[in-house]
């Protein structure tokens, strides 16, 4: 992605904000705009969509301030437009006690449509540790993506790197929830 006055980060703030990237389609255009800008033909064959519905999608993204056209070129007499993001990151507000967190439902339904033949790492880990200890490893999940996002490379197949470190509800909590 050109870096010449892109922000480091988008706060998502508006409800019109929060529903464009609340959609997976919408999450999946991101994530292609991540790294180069593309066109709306360029979206829709990444991600065999059609033209029109990639567009729709880009449009709201684009009317969300999530991204922007960072240059047109005429192309026998059409102008068309390359898309990129508005941001190298987009922050989401908390989604709050018992709401789902958009982030980790489209983390799984892409992890959940990976090639099943691909190598992936999974796994889940339960710790019981100091407030120093969790803040500690928090920092230290950030320092280590950041370290790998800035070793990104366009021409180099996509890799998504998911993490959640929380506090899960207590016991008691948690089976009244499933009732």
């Amino acid at each position: 992605m050109p870096t010449d006055n892109v922000p480091e980060t988008f706060h998502v703030t508006t409800d019109e904000q929060l529903r464009a990237v609340s959609n997976l389609t919408r999450h999946r255009i991101m994530a292609v705009l991540r790294f180069e800008p593309a066109t709306i033909t360029q979206i829709a064959e990444r991600l065999g969509l059609a033209k029109g519905s990639s567009s729709y999608h880009v449009r709201l993204l684009e009317r969300a301030g999530l991204v922007k056209v960072v240059r047109t070129r005429k192309v026998r007499g059409v102008t068309e437009r390359y898309y990129a993001m508005a941001a190298r990151s987009i922050e989401l507000p908390d989604p709050g006690a018992g709401q789902p967190d958009v982030l980790m439902r489209h983390a799984v339904a892409d992890l959940e449509a990976s090639p099943a033949d691909g190598e992936r790492h999974v796994g889940m880990a339960h710790l019981r540790l100091t407030e120093e200890q969790f803040a500690q490893l928090g920092a230290r999940l950030e320092a280590l993506a950041d370290e790998y996002r800035k070793l990104s490379d366009p021409s180099l197949p996509d890799a998504s790197l998911v993490f959640a470190l929380f506090h899960p509800a207590p016991r008691d909590q948690a089976e009244e929830g499933a009732k």
